[in-house]
């Protein structure tokens, strides 16, 4: 071979590598740039906050009660929403973006929110405000679940547990945190301003459940749905879900759960809202003569009443029927829901059942079984091995 023939070879392998690492510098850059826009696309989707936490939960099938039914049973995962764990989370911040609108709170000012609640709405409130800048005040009955206060604690908020007592009574739950809201404002030498979040009548209630959880069931069913399911405490979700899906979905059934003691379920019926079971002597606490928490009430609210006439039906449970319930669907399912949740779940099984085979119903599983530990659990007892327990056992317990 030549020495001229041995230059060119040369050459040629020279260029040929020089070649190669250039389009492999032209891929490298070309992927850094790919990763860089794939990565922005991406940091675009993550949530900010844990308020971004909220909504879009998963509805999912109960496999038991469906298969006992004929009928598709299928339940919106609210205890999955990601600051208190409840449906009370859209309404809490929904009333907290609405305040913040009209100029009534400054993040990290010492404003303070107050609320009489039973325990869910306190809880979101509490997780929310200090997300947000925001200290929170609970004052709540002293009967219900002692977790609850303790959870409330952990929080950072500040908890009154306060005996039961009738609406008309300054020293009720509601009464209390209102009159706590106006000292604080009126008091100078306090820093920032007393904000009573009224989620007994403030509209964000409802209108948090008419802009995302009503929504989200139309999406989610594709539309086809024959029923809607749910308690009532202060009537917001009820209402705001019936306001949306009524009007687009005029065929829809919807019904309220109802524990007893409460007077909602005779409001439904028969226009009242009298409860032979609130007869003087006869009840043992002032509100409602149960074991449940966070539904049932006998008095009349202005987020019930919002979405009242698109109420079809109400049905009655039992203390018993719920428990039974419970029971069940951590027996058949390992689901472990709280109250509740287990009152609507008893109500929409009843409902299925008065539709017949082939229809669909939406319920609302509100919050787990773990803020309900020391009084509706306590009561419904240890789970066994009850696979030969009947959904009409459950039903008629």
């Amino acid at each position: 071979m030549s020495s001229h023939t041995s230059l060119y070879i040369g050459l040629s392998f020279l260029a040929g590598v020089l070649l190669t690492l250039g389009f492999k510098d032209v891929r490298l850059k070309d992927n850094a740039v790919s990763a860089r826009s794939s990565a922005a696309t991406i940091d675009k989707d993550i949530p900010e906050g844990i308020e971004a936490c909220i909504g879009g939960t998963p509805l999912f099938k109960i496999k038991s009660l469906s298969d006992a039914t004929g009928c598709e049973i299928l339940a919106k995962a609210e205890f999955l929403n990601g600051a208190g764990n409840s449906p009370k989370d859209r309404v809490a911040l929904n009333i907290i973006r609405t305040a913040e609108e009209e100029g009534l709170l400054t993040p990290n000012s010492g404003d303070v929110i107050y609320e009489g609640t039973v325990g869910s709405t306190g809880i979101s409130l509490a997780a929310l405000c200090r997300a947000k800048g925001y200290l929170a005040h609970i004052c709540m009955p002293d009967d219900q679940a002692t977790e609850k206060s303790d959870l409330l604690l952990k929080l950072g908020a500040e908890v009154e547990r306060v005996r039961p007592a009738p609406i008309v009574d300054q020293n009720q739950f509601v009464n209390k945190a209102r009159n706590r809201a106006a000292e604080h404002t009126e008091n100078p030498s306090r820093p920032g301003r007393g904000i009573f979040a009224d989620q007994f009548e403030n509209e964000a209630n409802w209108q948090a459940h008419f802009e995302g959880t009503g929504p989200e069931i139309l999406e989610q069913t594709g539309g086809f749905l024959d029923a809607f399911v749910a308690g009532a405490g202060t009537g917001g979700t009820i209402s705001g879900v019936a306001l949306f899906l009524k009007p687009r979905l005029p065929n829809l059934k919807v019904v309220l759960a109802d524990p007893q003691g409460s007077g909602l379920f005779n409001r439904i019926k028969y226009g009242v809202m009298f409860d032979p079971k609130e007869r003087e002597g006869t009840r043992r606490r002032h509100q409602v003569d149960t074991i449940v928490e966070g539904i049932g009430i006998n008095r009349v609210t202005h987020n019930f009443e919002a979405g009242r006439e698109l109420i079809d039906d109400a049905i009655r449970v039992t203390d018993e029927q719920a428990m039974a319930m419970a029971r069940w669907l951590v027996e058949k399912d390992g689901i472990f829901i709280g109250s509740s949740s287990a009152v609507n779940c008893v109500a929409t099984t009843k409902v299925a059942r008065q539709l017949g085979p082939g229809h669909r119903v939406v319920t609302i599983l509100c919050d787990s079984g773990t803020r309900h530990l020391s009084k509706f659990w306590s009561h419904a007892g240890h789970i066994g091995d009850a696979t030969d327990t009947t959904l009409d056992q459950v039903l008629n317990a």
